[in-house]
């Protein structure tokens, strides 16, 4: 007797679900980025005032976490954002070698007076959901992002004690762990962080 396969419905809806949240982000992310752009920031730039002035002064690693880019890129935005005056840099006095930023009073004056009108346009941007479908659907993404990270912390640790004999032939790298075997791009680790404190 053959055995019916699944139908493409339900094989793919997983991969349906995930071109859904790209597009989903995309459409949101236009609104979020011609926002920002009315004030003459980039989105890294307004991230790192976002953060500094919601979180307080906070070392450049967790500024990083919290927007997460990549250090370069942090790095080269916080030049910017000190060179205009709108950040400040300072060592940390309990750990010389971990650097503070801060918000300038140019930065503060500037992020209290345009995130309420950024907020208001991301208001606009999720208004095609009422507010109840907005509380199930944040609820359901903190899962799935939360769910995603977990699984691929739980790869990776697996990849990292790959068997030798997974190794062979390829100069003594494993073509399992930390890397992606279409690109060979390093996997990045770090979750999504959905909602971290």
């Amino acid at each position: 007797m053959k055995t019916r396969s699944p139908t493409p419905r339900t094989s793919d809806r997983a991969l349906h679900l995930w071109v859904l949240l790209a597009r989903a982000f995309d459409a949101v992310e236009r609104h979020s980025r011609a926002s920002i752009a009315r004030f003459g920031l980039g989105t890294t730039e307004f991230g790192v005032l976002e953060v500094l002035y919601h979180k307080g002064e906070l070392p450049v690693c967790e500024v990083q976490r919290r927007i997460l880019v990549e250090s370069s890129s942090t790095t080269y935005v916080v030049d910017k954002l000190c060179a205009r005056g709108l950040v400040r840099r300072r060592p940390s006095a309990r750990d010389r070698r971990i650097t503070l930023l801060g918000l300038t009073p140019a930065g503060r004056r500037l992020i209290r007076r345009i995130f309420p009108r950024h907020a208001a346009a991301m208001r606009r941007a999720v208004a095609a959901l009422p507010a109840r479908a907005q509380a199930q659907a944040t609820a359901l993404l903190r899962a799935l992002g939360h769910g995603a990270a977990r699984r691929l912390n739980t790869e990776e640790v697996r990849h990292d004690h790959v068997p030798v004999s997974l190794t062979a032939g390829t100069g003594g790298r494993s073509t399992l762990g930390g890397a992606s075997p279409r690109t060979g791009r390093a996997i990045r680790t770090s979750s999504i962080g959905l909602d971290r404190p």
